[in-house]
């Protein structure tokens, strides 16, 4: 940690600790908001966006787990609660991109059409804004700590960026050009990165790997 003085390394997990909790409450919040509105307005993209959010707030509650962890020995291993929360979060992103995959084809089969997409593509920026304001201060905290779990987990957070990027671009195609289907292939690509997502996280409960997300 350098020069880095012990109060000033105090704050800084303290600070890490409250970006998680602040993690853990957006995507709870995002997540209700995402899922009535995408069901309200029989858009896939925005429910399954939704859906994921929940599933954030599992893999946020062992990241903040990891954060005490951390702080108290910089140097440990992830333990049986983190290694657990990891197994239930990648089990969720598996059974999320079934039935993200199955509903997708569904709906282009039969030529389903969202009511209208307008709260996604609020939704979404909102998301991308607030993720990036995520990013740059877990980059900052894990660079001053230099703790490579809390950069780790930076560079995670980015996936949700990309994720919010994918439904702001089928929900604004939508809204100006009412393609069909549009709002299923944005789906296909919110269920791609939760497959990764998904699979990161076995890889990571079967080890010490912190993820780089990429």
């Amino acid at each position: 940690m350098g020069s880095i003085s012990t109060a000033d390394t105090k704050r800084l997990y303290g600070l890490a600790f409250g970006l998680a909790v602040f993690t853990i409450l957006y995507n709870i919040v995002e997540g209700l908001i995402s899922t009535y509105l995408g069901f309200e307005d029989e858009s896939l993209a925005l429910f399954g966006f939704g859906t994921d959010s929940f599933i954030e707030v599992i893999s946020g509650l062992g990241i903040a787990h990891m954060v005490v962890r951390i702080r108290k020995n910089p140097n440990s291993s992830r333990d049986p609660f983190e290694r657990t929360a990891l197994r239930i979060t990648g089990v969720a992103f598996y059974l999320l991109v079934t039935g993200l995959v199955i509903t997708s084809v569904y709906n282009i089969w039969t030529g389903h059409k969202p009511i209208n997409t307008f709260w996604g593509v609020v939704i979404s920026l909102i998301s991308i804004l607030v993720m990036w304001i995520l990013v740059a201060w877990k980059r900052k905290v894990g660079n001053r700590l230099d703790s490579a779990p809390i950069l780790a987990d930076a560079n995670c957070t980015m996936v949700c960026i990309y994720m919010s990027v994918i439904l702001l671009i089928s929900s604004g195609i939508y809204e100006l050009f009412e393609i069909g289907y549009i709002d299923s292939i944005g789906t296909l690509g919110l269920a791609y990165f939760a497959f990764k997502e998904g699979r990161e996280c076995f890889e990571k409960a079967r080890s010490d790997f912190h993820c780089g997300c990429d």
